[in-house]
């Protein structure tokens, strides 16, 4: 008979996010985990492997809720404009309140995991698509309706601006000046005029 766990999964799992978001994937220990995790070692390993199972479940688990937030915005009625205002807002603010500028799990998985790891690397491109997707339908909207110009390809528009995104996710590992944000979404927002 199995044993029934007793422990919250889901809070488990958010503990994790927390710990390699902070100490990054090679700064996390196993014993950082079970230490940080208040799980015994053997319910680690029976429950999720090990490490870097944890890991792609957290990251994963990351990935899912950002996306709920994004498509949240995204599905709104709001005019093109002030939808892609707020996904950039979104953005920025979750940095801003970040005290311990930890910047984006997923920038900081692509940067220290994916290039080594195909698994992570694979996850770190379909959330990459998922969310340049998301701007591009979001301005293509704009365009059919006017709101945004049509000057420029609304994929090469897209693209520029989930970089953007990149740029500010990580600058935000090094200032907290809410008026560097402020500049760069407004910059981003011009050109779209």
């Amino acid at each position: 008979m199995a044993r029934t766990k007793d422990f919250d999964e889901n809070e488990v799992l958010n503990k994790a996010i927390a710990i390699f978001w902070y100490k990054g994937y090679n700064g996390t220990s196993m014993q950082d985990l079970v230490d940080g995790l208040g799980i015994s070692r053997s319910s680690l390993y029976d429950t999720y492997g090990d490490k870097h199972t944890l890991y792609v479940k957290a990251l994963e688990s990351y990935q899912n809720a950002g996306a709920i937030k994004v498509c949240s915005i995204v599905n709104s009625n709001a005019p093109a404009k002030e939808t892609l205002r707020k996904l950039l807002e979104l953005i920025a603010g979750e940095l801003l309140d970040d005290k311990s500028h930890k910047g984006c799990f997923m920038v900081n998985a692509e940067v220290e995991v994916a290039p080594h790891d195909k698994q992570v690397s694979e996850m770190v491109c379909i959330n990459d698509q998922q969310v340049e997707d998301a701007f591009y339908t979001v301005i293509k909207k704009g365009q059919e309706t006017g709101e945004i110009n049509n000057r420029q390809d609304a994929r090469a528009l897209a693209r520029f601006t989930f970089n953007t995104v990149k740029g500010i996710r990580v600058t935000a590992k090094s200032t907290t000046d809410k008026t560097v944000f402020d500049d760069i979404i407004k910059l981003a927002m011009a050109a779209l005029d």
